[in-house]
This record gives structure tokens, sequence and C-alpha cells, in this order.
């Protein structure tokens, strides 16, 4: 057995400063995640208000508009959070995105929509990969996976809210319009306290182990971070799950409202509040339970990650031929159980294999596959509706994808920290 290096205890300053990190961060991460279930749980309301959106594929297009931007920016999000400052990166994206948002309750055509959609990416690019990668440069050690995990039930959370926002939508003196206006105004009036609070990570041994080494170029980046073998393998089973979450996240009160003759505000409900309270408690046990094992092994939060996703198998399946509400409901409760805990490992595992100055980077690369994939499954869904394709076939589909990750992951090489501190020193 592999077992890691002893993991010194950070001084108590910094331990308060990394948590307060992670405190900041987390109204943000909620924001980021709340419009995009927001749209999801008000599709009726704002297809019905804007006519010429037309047809299912076209909503699913405008959904996979925002993930092509989103996705593609995402490695120079990455890149500018790692060469410059994550702090500024992180400000800039809610500032971007606040605006945004409030735009996007003033359109009134489907080409507007895509516009905004389209900026929304743009901000949203510059988010994940800084904020996982500050956490994860506070976080040097045994309190990674938790710190990661918090901050991921951020996301559950915006999610959770928004799956309520069909009850907004749905009442006449509100709307849908005010529920987008509401939310940009908070994300205007919260950019100015974090800005004045958050701190990038001082670069010196005590905080990282090592002294700072010099950043790499945009090509030497790409070219260290694609010649690692197991940075390819977690970009694989970083995209094969998600195929699968963004549907269950874009389409699910969709297909709960069509399949079980649901209104709009419970078909929200119950698409987002089981699978985010479960993600809620898997990601508290899979963090807890990552740290705990990487006390044993250097593998530990590779397998718990494993774990999560082989919970996706009889999730995907089970969803996708229960004929009752209450056993679809049962099955996304195991879906969102696994989810946690393969959620709050992504960012751990990859500081496993590559050097910090290329983190923040790294993640905007598996963004882009998987967030590009995603968005061809929502326009691919779309299609297969409008096609009459049977959900429990698409589902089916969605498990086998899982079963592979679960190899892929398995094939990761870990390496101890202090072994990524120069360049080149990526796992082949």
């Amino acid at each position: 057995m592999n077992r890691p290096e002893p993991m010194s205890a950070p001084l108590p300053s910094l331990a308060r400063t990394a948590w307060l990190v992670v405190a900041l961060l987390w109204p943000v991460a909620l924001l980021n995640y709340l419009d995009r279930q927001m749209l999801a749980a008000m599709k009726s309301s704002v297809m019905g208000d804007i006519p010429s959106i037309g047809l299912e594929a076209n909503w699913g297009y405008m959904l996979g508009q925002f993930k092509w931007v989103y996705a593609f920016l995402s490695p120079v999000g990455g890149y500018l959070a790692d060469r410059f400052s994550r702090r500024y990166t992180i400000g800039a994206s809610l500032i971007v995105w606040s605006a945004v948002t409030w735009a996007t309750g003033q359109v009134t055509t489907y080409d507007g929509l895509l516009w905004t959609r389209t900026l929304m990416g743009i901000s949203e690019a510059l988010y994940i990969p800084a904020a996982l990668a500050l956490i994860a440069d506070y976080h040097v050690g045994s309190t990674r996976s938790r710190a990661v995990g918090l901050h991921q039930t951020a996301i559950y959370c915006g999610v959770l809210v928004g799956g309520f926002s069909g009850y907004v939508a749905d009442a006449p003196q509100l709307g849908w319009r005010f529920a987008f206006d509401v939310t940009g105004l908070v994300g205007i009036l919260y950019a100015v306290p974090l800005l004045f609070f958050l701190r990038d990570v001082p670069r010196t041994p005590v905080t990282s182990l090592t002294p700072a080494v010099s950043k790499p170029s945009p090509v030497a980046a790409a070219k260290e971070l694609l010649t690692n073998r197991s940075f390819i393998l977690l970009v694989l089973c970083f995209t094969l799950p998600a195929l699968a979450g963004w549907i269950v996240r874009d389409w699910m009160p969709a297909i709960l409202k069509e399949r079980f003759g649901l209104e709009q505000g419970p078909a929200g409900m119950y698409a987002s509040l089981p699978v985010q309270i479960a993600a809620l408690i898997g990601v508290g046990i899979g963090g807890w339970l990552a740290d705990a094992w990487m006390r044993r092994t250097i593998r530990g939060r590779i397998s718990v990650s494993a774990l999560g996703m082989c919970l996706f198998l009889p999730a995907l399946l089970g969803f996708g031929l229960s004929g009752r509400l209450e056993w679809a409901v049962a099955f996304l409760v195991l879906y969102g159980v696994g989810w946690g805990f393969f959620d709050c490992n992504n960012m751990p595992i990859l500081s496993q294999i590559v050097r910090p100055e290329l983190r923040a980077t790294g993640y905007g690369i598996m963004n882009l596959v998987s967030i590009s994939c995603g968005g061809f499954a929502d326009w691919g869904f779309g299609d297969l509706r409008d096609r009459q394709v049977p959900v429990s076939l698409i589902f089916g589909a969605f498990a086998g994808f899982a079963l592979l990750s679960v190899v892929l992951v398995l094939l990761i090489k870990p390496r101890k920290e202090k072994e990524l501190f120069s360049p080149g020193s990526g796992v082949g």
C-alpha cells in the first residue's frame, strides 16, 4: 500500500483564512448555479412569454450555447487565474454574471435569450477553475476534499433554491422576469465585500511546501497537461458522468412534468429538492471519507470518487425504468448521493497529478471537454424528445458511461504533493 507523507498542520491564522475563503466563495457558487436552475424550472413560462423559441430543440440549443461558450473559455479563465490573480478573476466573474442575469429578465426574443446565455457563459468560465484552485491553494492537505465539498454544497443549494422558482414564475404579481432582476441585483451587491475580503494565497514555503516556480506560457501549460496520461484519464471520467448530470439538472423538471402530469411548480421542486439534499449529504460524507482514506493510502480520493460513480449505474437505470413518481424520486436521491462523492474529489484528484501553477488551467480544460459534451447532450436530448425516443433508453446509455468512468478513474496514478512542484513532473 502506498502511504502518503504526513501532512503538516497549517498555522492557525492560515487555517482560519483557508476556511474564510470557502465561506466567501460559497454565495458566489450558489448564484452561479441558481440562474441555470431557474431557467429549467421556469421553462414553460419563458417559452410561453417568448414564442420565437418554438421547438424543444431550440430550447436545448440555447442551453447548449451557454455550455459551449462556457466550455471554450474555461481554459482561458483558468489560465488567467493561474497566471495573474485568482481573486480578481473571481471578482470579474461575479460582476459580469450579475449584469447578464439582470439583462436576461429584459429579453423579449429567442435571439436575445441566446445572446444573454452566451455572455453568461463568458462570466461563469472565469469562476469555477479559479475558485477551486484557490481553495486547493489554501487547503494543502488533510482538509482539501472537505473544503472543496463544502464549496460544492453551494452549487446544490443554488440548484435547490432555483428549483422553487417555478412558483415565482407562476405567481401573477411576480413572474419569471422578476426572479432574474432580483438575482442580478443581489450579485452586484455581494461583489463589494467579496473583493474587499478575498485574497490570493501568499506563495511562500510556509503555505506551498516549496518556493514558487515560474509560471508557464499558454502553450507550455497546455503541452504539460495534455502529455500527462493521468490528466487525460481524469478529463474523461470528469466528462462521462456529467452527461447525465446536465440532463438531470437542465431537463428533469420537464421530464417529471410530462411523465407524471405535474404542474410546473411541483415538477421543479421534485426535480431539485430530493437530488440536491442527497448531494449535500453525499458531499459531506464523501469529503470526510476521502480525507480520512488519504491518511491510509494516496489513492483514497480516487477510491471515493469511484464509489460515487458506482452509485450512478443503478440510479440511472432505475430512474429510466420507473413508472411511479416515488420510485423516480428514490433513484434521484441515490444519484445525488453518488454525485456528492464524485463532485468533492475532482479538484483534489487533479491536485495529486498536476502542479499548483496549473490547477486552474487544468480544471478549465476539464470544463472545456465536459461542458462541450454537455452542450451537445442538451441539444441532442431536446431532439430525441421531439423524436419521441424513450427516456429509459437514453438513461440506460448514461448508465453505461458511468460504468466506463469507474474503470478510467481507477487507472489514474496519483503522486505525492512534493513531487509536483517542478515543470514536467506530471504523471506519465
